[in-house]
């Protein structure tokens, strides 16, 4: 009888062992687990915290890339602006020369002709003295006559000596004009190539393009030199008698 009850304690001691046993690796296993799952966790954690700054570093990098190509597009936009307008300042600087060239070439053939007919003149005074001298017998009107037409006809050239003295001085002053506002027009050029934010570039653009309108208006009002009145057209043939102090053809 004690030796049952001896053996039942040892199998209910056995039994107590085994229950601790498992509950201990219970335990152990339910430790590991949570140490594996919260290994997962951070593993997972600090991918997902990669991937984030790695597609954070792609958009900042794509974002930057996108404003060098759209600075890069509008470079060459403002440069192709600035090659055009150089160019079509060089195109009307040729043009303005070439009416220059014209001008002065007329102003030549103006002087040319004044001192023909300056010349004429000379010699009309020469043979209207011989004429008053012959004629100071026959009587003072006739001479008056003379000599009043004589002095118109100083008047007249003076008259037209004073208009070509204001044509080349009214010249003078429209190609400075036209200087300094071809200057403006290339100092707002060269602000808007180096204007860096879009409200500069905005308010240059504007300026620029008031002083091409105003530079378009003086080039439409400026006219291309001094023309025959008349319109222009052909010169009606002279009837004068050859030394007529009357005749309107000189």
């Amino acid at each position: 009888m004690s030796e049952q009850k001896e053996s039942s304690v040892l199998f209910s001691l056995k039994e107590l062992m085994n229950l601790e046993e498992d509950r201990i690796k219970q335990e152990e296993d339910a430790k590991a687990a949570a140490a594996a799952a919260a290994e997962r966790a951070r593993l997972d954690d600090e991918r997902r915290k990669r991937e984030e700054e790695e597609a954070r570093i792609r958009a900042e990098d794509e974002r930057r890339a996108l404003e060098e190509r759209k600075a890069r597009e509008e470079a060459a936009r403002l440069e192709a602006i600035r090659q055009a307008e150089v160019e079509k300042a060089r195109v009307e600087a040729e043009q303005r020369a070439r009416l220059e060239a014209m001008n002065a070439q007329q102003q030549h053939e103006r002087k040319l002709a004044e001192l023909q007919h300056d010349e004429s003149k000379k010699k009309l005074r020469k043979t209207l003295y011989g004429v008053v001298a012959a004629v100071v017998v026959i009587g003072g009107v006739t001479t008056g006559i003379i000599i009043n037409q004589s002095q118109k006809a100083e008047q007249e050239r003076q008259a037209l000596a004073d208009q070509a003295r204001q044509a080349e001085e009214d010249r003078k002053k429209a190609e400075q004009q036209a200087k300094e506002q071809q200057q403006k027009i290339d100092s707002l050029l060269g602000q808007l190539t180096s204007a860096k934010d879009e409200a500069t570039r905005l308010a240059l653009q504007k300026q620029l393009d008031e002083e091409k309108a105003k530079q378009d208006a003086a080039k439409k009002g400026g006219g291309g030199g001094p023309r025959p009145a008349g319109g222009g057209g052909a010169a009606k043939p002279c009837n004068c008698a050859p030394g007529d102090p009357l005749c309107s053809c000189l």
